[in-house]
């Protein structure tokens, strides 16, 4: 009696077990496609806000953003508490916190920016070559230096943003300067947070980052508004009373930007880096195709094939530096 009794429950636990894979392999989907869904969101509606419905105040547009990160943060980390709140130690911590966040802010802006002159798939193809400003400044300012290979795989990625450039009928310097900018601006966060924050004590989760970034970004951004845009408050009042629609927008694309760092932080705790890597790959790829099909600006084959070296020059790049890390 005592082994049918160990058998079946022994069987109970196989069953069981298949049982727990398929709701994690759910679960994580649905993380992925809220996350895919977030990303390409917030990115589709700030082309549409900035170019397309005239709302042309990208600085004051990233103020939203930053504001609702500010308040979600806060509502999900004290009060739904879906991470552990961690506290600032020193005024130093806070002080890194703060250049961090100005960093973060040039980047987010300069990207809202490059929307108003640049289509959604050209955007991405230059923002795919993040991983060679991330590999310079890294570089630079922590001389932390690569297997060769490694930097031979950015070539590719270099030499398909140019191609690309030369094939984008949309093309416009000024968008591409921005966009440029704030990839690099982007990198230059990523390094610069390995540098400030290396320290265990001194360490945040993405959320908690998140947490302290966003009001500080908030009160660098305010007067930046006060300053380059000046008539948003009565340009977007009008536009409010003429288009009902137009609050229901602005809300909806600052929450997607909230959800987009969100659905990050969850996708990256319950994937590897290997999958993570996979899957920010292929998102800009749909980000790309989705946009297509909405905005129906036109693409060339060169431009593709632009686009489609510079997405194989970062697998390329991440799949080297993993071997010969």
């Amino acid at each position: 009696m005592a082994v049918l009794l160990s058998s079946s429950s022994s069987s109970g636990q196989l069953s069981a077990s298949p049982s727990s894979a398929k709701k994690q392999a759910l679960f994580i989907v649905s993380l992925v496609t809220l996350w895919y869904s977030s990303n390409i969101g917030v990115l589709l509606l700030n082309k549409f806000l900035l170019s397309n419905y005239g709302f042309r105040f990208p600085i004051f547009l990233t103020m939203c953003h930053m504001s609702a990160c500010a308040i979600f943060s806060y509502i999900s980390i004290v009060f739904l508490k879906v991470v552990p709140l961690q506290t600032l130690k020193s005024r130093q911590q806070l002080l890194k916190i703060s250049t961090l966040s100005v960093v973060f802010c040039a980047s987010v802006v300069g990207g809202n920016i490059s929307l108003r002159y640049l289509p959604v798939s050209f955007n991405q193809a230059v923002g795919a070559t993040t991983p060679f400003f991330t590999a310079v400044f890294a570089y630079l300012m922590t001389f932390k230096r690569e297997a060769w290979v490694t930097y031979f795989a950015l070539v590719p990625v270099v030499i398909g943003v140019v191609i690309a450039s030369g094939g984008e009928p949309g093309f416009h310097l000024f968008g591409f300067i921005m966009c440029i900018s704030a990839t690099a601006a982007r990198a230059f966060k990523s390094v610069l947070q390995g540098i400030l924050l290396s320290s265990d004590g001194e360490k945040l989760n993405s959320m908690n980052l998140l947490l302290y970034m966003s009001p500080i970004a908030v009160f660098v951004l305010v007067p930046a508004v006060i300053v380059m845009e000046p008539d948003v408050l009565n340009y977007t009042l009008a536009l409010g009373r003429r288009d009902k629609f137009m609050w229901l927008l602005l809300i909806l694309n600052s929450s997607l930007a909230y959800s987009a760092n969100l659905t990050n932080f969850l996708v990256t705790k319950h994937t590897s880096a290997l999958t993570l890597q996979v899957l920010g790959n292929a998102k800009g790829a749909v980000a790309v195709v989705i946009s297509i099909f909405i905005f129906r600006n036109p693409v060339t084959f060169i431009g593709i094939g632009g686009y489609t070296i510079t997405v194989l020059g970062v697998v390329a790049y991440g799949e080297t530096k993993r071997r010969f890390r």
